[in-house]
């Protein structure tokens, strides 16, 4: 029988109002990241609700009961005699779009995005199962913009760094693949930086492959190719020793058949191809895991979308933080001989693998 800590009790009960409070935050700091709101109030000095709507060309009313959100939750200031509000440098400095890498607005969205299959993730915990990727509004938005801030804004000086010679390589012509390549906003922007080199992307989802081709086509961009494909049997299908660079963003995670992926990119890469990973940086122990700035976070994006959706393809669901300690186990066992992981200091999520046959 345990023995109840009142003192505990009482802790608790005050960090579940604190999770109470900021879970609300997370939903309104979402509204104000899509709505404009942040990029608009960095701009200001202290103004009124009426003049920060019509700056932002938005209603009034759901202005001035968003800022009562912001003020409570302590990310606005509010001067009660003038009745007007100011967003603090200090805090538009990772809330707005021109804070870049820095900006966590954009991880907000993702609560909302997740909420809206909190029925349906409901009825897989009572029956198993999964949720295929086209069950999740905005998710591939949503991705597209995180990877936009972490991945497009250091793409040249910190990402092909990793990989010595790799520019070189890539501005004299190779041939590369980004396996699960979502809208393709990363390949795109290679290709129109590389117009020597050809670029192809794979995906399994037509929604994110057509967005993907439209924008090549919007921005002119020629010397790439997207391909929806169900990878699951790419250790068979894969074309041999084709490919000079390959990569996968965030991606083999969530893939039903993780191994065949892996061995399909070793079947793919020529003998002295690179092969680039991005993937989340947890260890896959809970003891290590609680000490991860936004474990709890990268868990529930597990639970709730990296996991089913590879559990809806009759996959392993090994979920976003099966850990760096298994990811090196099944490179190995995809053929891989040499691995080196990498950190970036602006990237608190991801480990970037290095990776060699």
């Amino acid at each position: 029988m345990q023995k109840f800590d009142t003192l505990k009790a009482e802790n608790f009960a005050g960090s579940l109002i604190d999770t109470l409070n900021s879970g609300s935050l997370s939903l309104m700091i979402s509204l104000g990241h899509r709505s404009g709101l942040f990029d608009t109030m960095a701009e200001m000095d202290f103004a009124t609700s009426h003049e920060i709507a019509d700056s932002a060309k938005l209603n009034e009313r759901y202005v001035r009961e968003w800022l009562g959100a912001m003020v409570t939750g302590r990310v606005i200031e509010y001067d009660a005699a003038a009745n007007t509000y100011l967003l603090p440098a200090e805090h538009a400095a990772f809330l707005t779009r021109k804070a870049g890498a820095d900006n966590i607005a954009v991880f907000t969205q993702y609560v909302a995005v997740l909420g809206r299959v909190e029925d349906d993730i409901l009825e897989c915990f009572k029956n198993g199962g999964g949720l295929p990727y086209d069950m999740f509004h905005r998710f591939h938005e949503v991705m597209a913009e995180d990877s936009g801030q972490s991945v497009l804004s250091s793409l040249e000086s910190h990402i092909l760094p990793l990989v010595p010679g790799l520019t070189g390589k890539l501005k004299a012509g190779i041939k590369m693949l980004d396996v699960g390549c979502g809208s393709g906003k990363i390949i795109n922007k290679l290709a129109s930086l590389f117009p020597d080199s050809h670029f192809t992307g794979m995906d399994l989802s037509g929604e994110a492959v057509s967005k993907a081709r439209s924008e090549a086509f919007t921005k002119g961009v020629k010397n790439v190719e997207f391909i929806v494909r169900d990878l699951s049997d790419f250790h068979q299908s894969a074309p041999k020793e084709e490919f000079d660079f390959i990569t996968t963003f965030d991606a083999i995670h969530d893939q039903g058949k993780p191994l065949n992926v892996l061995k399909g990119i070793c079947r793919s890469l020529k003998p002295d191809g690179i092969y680039l990973m991005q993937d989340i940086s947890g260890t896959g122990h809970l003891e290590k895991d609680k000490e991860h700035p936004i474990g709890t976070f990268l868990y529930t994006i597990s639970c709730m979308h990296c996991m089913t959706v590879s559990l809806a393809q009759d996959g392993e669901g090994l979920g976003a933080m099966w850990g760096e300690e298994k990811t090196k186990e099944y490179l190995s066992r995809a053929g891989f001989t040499s691995i080196q992981t990498n950190k970036l200091a602006h990237d608190i999520q991801n480990n970037w693998y290095v990776v060699r046959k």
